[in-house]
């Protein structure tokens, strides 16, 4: 199917599952179907089954989005607690179309799960409340991670009862678009179609001596592999190692249960110039799960010690601070939690880990190939077979899963009947009812000039923007600091910071959160005594003012969190 095709059925309100190969399109379809609704003032949820995905979407993952969590199952109790989340509870209500992108990676119960959170909150029966749903993505992709009992059949998405209710129109976009060469494109069509040829393994095998730089990601199969090449490159690294050990608090099989779901290791050692990933999303700090960067040095925190300081590829610095996974019961009461760095060394990443990224160049091992449809995924990676260093395949590399087989096939069927169906039927009756009913305006000026707005802003993301709004939502309702930090799962100092850009960019009256008049003297006393000395100690490398040096000063001491709110009121 042609990309016009598919944004002529999503236009008219359809449920839409958009696939097709590496590089067909899916990505610039989807973005050309989400710019349309917002220069219609159709409201849209943008997201993606994992963080790296959804950054591309510059989105957030189905995950949040739909409040769902790592939870396998929602009780009745679950879902009225989510309903008392106010800015959960908005944009749930709010939303008329919601965008799933990489929905191969998104087990079948969760997606049963977003179906149920939306029928509670539209108070509706129908599949997924009765809003709109386009699916993206490829089934040749691996399947999602479960349980070692569960069958393919199990995990993935179009088994599910929220798939057969929501009656998806396939989109099989057929036209290539990402592929710098044939040859890679050829490959990847043999594997998919199962009909790999001598030319195509020849092809491959001639990749195992091409030079493809010094800068490219190794990917394999196992995790063993990946950690014995990670610990090899650190271990080559001259200097002294930092270690960062996870502390486990709560139910030890719930533990067991955060350590299979969490990519945090439990013992982790860095130095400087270390190659990183990040493995949870932060949109606050600026980083996501898949998040590429080096260690460039590490500082000294007054409440955790010592941590990393993290260069990101597209040269933003950080210094991570450990991150808190937690399972909490009906109660909402926390009963198992891992807190660690959000790290781990990134020389070699698993296959798995690579989904959804588009690599400039890769050494991959193919080898040990385990799992059908890690050859595939792999190299779908690469733009280029130029690029590529296949070191080794098994038999089993080139492979897809028969179920996924026989899904392709009857998803190329339905997308060709819906093609000559709708190629040459106008729409546009559709497509205007659609808004409509959406909320949406028709009114060609103000159209016309809110793409100039979506033309002007393309390419600037905003992570920190949707959870800005979430803490402004909370803090104008009343839930004092410490409130805010527990219910979206923040550290105070966090919601502070939150609170100091809010009044700062927005205009956002903070003064209730004020510690008191006496408080906010002292620290101003001791804040002038140090900004007169400039003392080299008392100041971080970009200029800011340290807080222990106020911290120390004040007697009696205050908390870094009661210093910090403090100095938001000093000019």
């Amino acid at each position: 199917m042609k990309q016009e095709t598919a944004l002529k059925l999503m236009k008219a309100g359809e449920n839409v599952f958009l696939t097709g190969s590496a590089g067909a399109g899916k990505t610039y379809t989807l973005n050309q179907y989400i710019n349309y609704l917002k220069a219609r003032k159709v409201p849209v949820a943008v997201t993606a089954s994992t963080g790296i995905a959804a950054t591309h979407m510059n989105g957030m993952t189905i995950h949040t989005w739909a409040g769902i969590g790592i939870k396998d199952v929602l009780s009745d109790d679950d879902l009225k607690r989510m309903k008392e989340r106010k800015y959960l509870k908005e944009h749930l209500e709010n939303a008329q179309v919601l965008i799933i992108d990489e929905i191969s990676m998104l087990h079948a119960k969760q997606l049963n799960l977003v179906n149920q959170v939306l029928k509670y909150f539209k108070e509706s029966d129908e599949a997924f409340g009765g809003i709109q749903v386009i699916a993206a993505g490829d089934f040749f992709q691996l399947p999602p991670v479960g349980r070692k009992e569960e069958k393919n059949r199990d995990k993935f998405c179009f088994m599910s009862n929220a798939w057969v209710e929501a009656k998806f129109r396939i989109c099989y976009l057929t036209e290539q678009h990402r592929q710098d060469d044939s040859v890679l494109n050829d490959i990847l069509n043999g594997i998919r179609a199962q009909h790999i040829l001598p030319e195509h393994v020849q092809a491959l095998q001639q990749t195992r001596h091409q030079d493809i730089g010094e800068t490219f990601t190794r990917l394999y199969t196992h995790n063993m592999d990946v950690d014995s090449i990670n610990y090899q490159h650190l271990n080559e690294i001259t200097g002294d190692g930092h270690q960062f050990v996870a502390v486990c608090d709560g139910n030890d099989k719930l533990i067991d249960t955060l350590k299979s779901s969490v990519r945090a290791p439990d013992e982790l050692t860095l130095k400087k110039h270390a190659k990183v990933m990040f493995v949870k999303n932060n949109f606050d700090m600026g980083y996501i799960n898949g998040s590429l960067g080096e260690v460039i040095g590490f500082e000294e925190d007054d409440i955790h010690g010592i941590l990393p300081k993290v260069k990101l590829t597209d040269g933003t610095v950080l210094v991570v601070e450990p991150e808190t996974w937690s399972v909490d019961n009906d109660a909402g009461k926390t009963i198992a939690s891992l807190q660690q760095v959000p790290l781990r060394l990134a020389w070699a990443i698993t296959i798995h880990k690579s989904q959804g990224m588009t690599l400039e160049a890769a050494e991959i091992n193919l080898s040990h190939t385990f799992e059908k449809g890690q050859g595939y995924v792999a190299l779908s990676r690469l733009k280029s077979i130029n690029g590529l260093k296949l070191l080794g395949f098994n038999d089993q590399a080139l492979e897809l899963d028969s179920l996924a087989i026989k899904a392709d096939r009857r998803f190329q069927e339905l997308s060709t009947e819906a093609e000559v169906n709708y190629l040459d039927v106008d729409l546009t009756l559709q497509h205007n009812a659609f808004i409509r009913h959406c909320g949406g305006t028709l009114n060609v000026t103000e159209i016309e000039r809110n793409e100039k707005k979506i033309a002007k802003s393309a390419g600037k993301t905003n992570y920190a923007s949707a959870t800005l709004d979430e803490t402004r939502e909370l803090f104008e309702s009343g839930y004092e600091i410490q409130d805010i930090a527990v219910e979206r799962g923040l550290t105070p100092a966090t919601i502070i910071n939150h609170l100091a850009k809010l009044h700062r960019e927005q205009g956002l009256d903070i003064s209730v959160a004020s510690p008191g008049e006496e408080v906010v003297e002292e620290v101003r006393k001791i804040y002038k005594k140090l900004m007169k000395r400039k003392s080299p100690e008392h100041f971080s490398d970009d200029g800011v003012i340290k807080l222990r040096p106020i911290v120390e000063a004040i007697t009696p001491r205050m908390g870094y969190d009661q210093v910090r709110l403090a100095l938001l009121f000093i000019e």
